[in-house]
């Protein structure tokens, strides 16, 4: 680690594959140092092999406060007393199913993950940005990843869809709330990537609602998610936007980054939501017999 490197210093979440690594490797060649946070050694031992001295692993889950915050005390004394550069909020699951047969508990690991897990690292990390005065440098930025899913909820998705709608509040009310410190928070909003959590869809266990009415349109959602995720935007995108949202002087405070911007974003919202309801409905087996 050189001090340039901490200078810019980025912790990124959720790093062991998928937009986190793709974040991690865009930073290390811009030459910021990484702490990377992962859950598995295995996986921080991968990071070390391939990233060398630009990363420092963070073993934790963002679902154990006393890890996170281990984790943050560790940043802080590699920093000194100087300001983290960016923090990217990227961990995140996805549980699926037909809403009416999930069990709250099953909403309830969603939104551990994404929205609670989230509030924990981001208050751990808050001072090292720049809440705490004392220390040197401009304030640093804060990466929020949600999903196009954080503004179009999809059947069978909900619980996911439920807590990127989350995120997209809380981090507009933290943006503003942040202000106070200098501290900007940005939103990226990804539709379909290319990355290992659609073979993780794959082997996620639906057969649990194959006696339910939403058997069929259940298997049509699987087979569709992962063709759209197989055939998604590479990882390293977002990761190249990732680094635009940390290092550019003005930036939006939202970022869509899509492969059919126009299908997947825009006609749906130029559309009446009943008209777009019956669409998906069609499609997927859902029209009322």
């Amino acid at each position: 680690m050189t001090r340039g490197s901490l200078e810019r210093a980025v912790v990124v979440t959720g790093a062991s594959t998928g937009i986190g690594r793709a974040a991690v490797a865009k930073c290390v060649r811009e030459g910021s140092h990484v702490f990377a946070s992962v859950r598995k050694q295995a996986d921080a031992d991968s990071l070390k092999a391939e990233f060398g001295e630009g990363v420092t692993p963070l073993l934790f889950d963002v679902a154990d406060e006393p890890a996170v915050r281990a984790g943050a005390a560790q940043v802080a004394q590699a920093l000194g007393n100087r300001k983290l550069f960016g923090l990217v909020n990227n961990a995140g699951i996805a549980v699926p199913g037909p809403l009416l047969h999930l069990d709250t508990d099953d909403l309830r690991r969603q939104f551990e993950i994404n929205l609670f897990g989230v509030h924990t690292v981001t208050r751990a990390f808050a001072d090292l940005l720049g809440a705490d005065r004392e220390r040197a440098g401009a304030p640093g930025r804060i990466v929020m990843i949600s999903s196009v899913g954080g503004q179009n909820g999809a059947p069978f998705v909900g619980p996911y869809a439920a807590s990127k709608f989350a995120i997209e509040g809380y981090s507009q009310s933290l943006r503003r709330e942040l202000m106070l410190f200098g501290i900007d928070v940005i939103v990226v909003g990804p539709g379909a990537i290319a990355t290992p959590i659609w073979d993780k869809a794959e082997q996620n266990d639906l057969k649990r609602f194959s006696n339910t009415p939403y058997a069929a349109a259940t298997e049509r959602v699987a087979d569709y998610m992962l063709k759209q995720g197989r055939e998604g935007l590479p990882a390293s995108d977002v990761g190249d936007l990732i680094w635009r949202c940390l290092a550019q002087a003005n930036p939006k405070t939202r970022y869509a980054i899509l492969r059919r911007p126009f299908m997947d974003r825009t006609l749906p919202r130029l559309m009446n939501p009943r008209t777009v309801d019956r669409i998906i409905a069609k499609r997927l087996g859902l029209t009322k017999r």
